[in-house]
């Protein structure tokens, strides 16, 4: 498709299907058992990942009790268990997913979580269309670094150059925009500034094939 993009990645979390609220439960309840309140500003600090960031911050806030290894599974097991319940999709993701997919539009989901959340969540999934998922499982180093969404457009034979990434979090987006990627950026509880090659939207309800061509075209011009 000579006037559109290659293909088109997702993120998962906060991107794809609502789950911050959920990873909010699930890091309350974790370290209320180490005398520790969990607050907003907490869970912002851990926005995008990776986990093992994140263990290592709740380590911390617990006072060094126990080992960031030990957090890191702990919320794992956590999230597992309320993914499998399934998490709310977020508005316009899967119509612009089924937009894209009737257009031809390869697509693929990139996260920073690791395979079992990926699993849990697409198994939730009534229906979708990714070619394929890659997990922070499935690469040597996660996001922010931008190798799993340069993997992402190798495994489907694309430039990553003439890629669109969908994403929510500053680590999110400083992986895309790191790969050389078009980058769009979704955010929610952090305030995220378009550059060149990185627009700022409010909802995925405000995307679809025919926006996103006349996108396209003025990324071009950029």
């Amino acid at each position: 498709m000579n006037n559109f993009y290659d293909a088109v990645f997702f993120d998962m979390d906060g991107l794809l299907v609502n789950s911050e609220p959920l990873w909010l439960e699930a890091e309350t309840e974790l370290m209320a058992n180490f005398g520790y309140a969990w607050r907003t500003e907490d869970q912002n600090q851990c926005l995008g990942g990776p986990l093992s960031r994140v263990g290592t911050y709740m380590f911390e806030r617990s006072g060094n009790q126990e080992s960031p290894e030990y957090f890191t599974a702990s919320v794992i097991d956590l999230m597992t268990h309320k993914l499998e319940h399934g998490a709310p999709v977020m508005p316009g993701a899967l119509e612009l997913l089924a937009d894209l997919e009737s257009n031809h539009v390869p697509t693929a989901l990139v996260s920073a979580s690791p395979r079992v959340l990926v699993d849990a969540v697409l198994s939730s999934l009534t229906a979708n269309s990714f070619a394929f998922s890659l997990s922070a499982d499935d690469v040597e180093n996660p996001k922010p670094n931008p190798e799993a969404y340069v993997k992402a457009a190798r495994n489907l034979g694309v430039n990553i150059f003439n890629c669109l990434i969908l994403e929510d979090s500053p680590t999110g987006v400083q992986a895309a925009t790191g790969s050389g990627a078009f980058t769009v950026a979704v955010p929610h509880f952090v305030e995220i500034k378009p550059k060149s090659k990185l627009r700022v939207i409010d909802s995925l309800e405000e995307l679809d094939f025919q926006k996103l061509q006349i996108n396209y075209e003025l990324d071009k011009l950029i």
